[in-house]
């Protein structure tokens, strides 16, 4: 992992930590499951909102009264709410994809269940979404949670990353071995 990378993360977490434990605290964790699927989904279809929370050129003040506006019209939670317009005004802003992501490990860990990253050629159905959970339950011994993804260059097939492990069945996976082994022979 890159130094900066590494710090992105450890500032998440310390917030991450921060915000479970208070949610918690207050029986608030489902309505802070439901901030992350609202913050996950700007993050993934607005461009202005990535804009926003990446971007040097905002002052604080315009980042944290736009955070303001965006959660009391998404109905983010207050504890959510007040801890976005925190990290806009000390400026971190930018860690909130790693918040979103270690607010998901706690929140599975505290349950007994574990993520699984799982990246497609195409979008997932319900039912193979759900036949793939039940399988990696099967194997791994724990319900399993799917975050999908799409990345049309895998072709076909999957990439399936829970925790240290990784299975790849993709087909650009697949090419790119059986090129290797060509150049091997000739």
């Amino acid at each position: 992992m890159s130094e900066p990378a590494s710090i992105s993360t450890g500032i998440a977490s310390r917030y991450a930590t921060a915000v479970y434990a208070l949610a918690k605290e207050g029986k608030a964790v489902k309505k802070i499951e439901s901030d992350i699927e609202v913050l996950s989904a700007a993050m993934a279809d607005s461009a202005d909102f990535n804009a926003l929370i990446h971007s040097p050129v905002y002052s604080r003040s315009e980042q944290a009264a736009a955070i303001a506006a965006i959660a009391k019209k998404a109905g983010i939670s207050d504890l959510m709410g007040n801890t976005l317009a925190l990290m806009a005004e000390k400026r971190r802003l930018f860690v909130v994809p790693q918040l979103v992501q270690a607010l998901r490990n706690i929140i599975a860990e505290d349950k007994g269940e574990l993520t699984a990253d799982v990246t497609s050629a195409t979008a997932l159905t319900k039912a193979q979404s759900d036949s793939l959970a039940k399988t990696l339950k099967a194997r791994m011994g724990k319900n399993v949670t799917i975050n999908a993804s799409v990345d049309e260059s895998l072709i076909g097939g999957l990439i399936v990353k829970v925790g240290s492990k990784m299975i790849d069945t993709s087909i650009r996976s697949k090419l790119s071995s059986l090129q290797n082994a060509m150049k091997e022979v000739g």
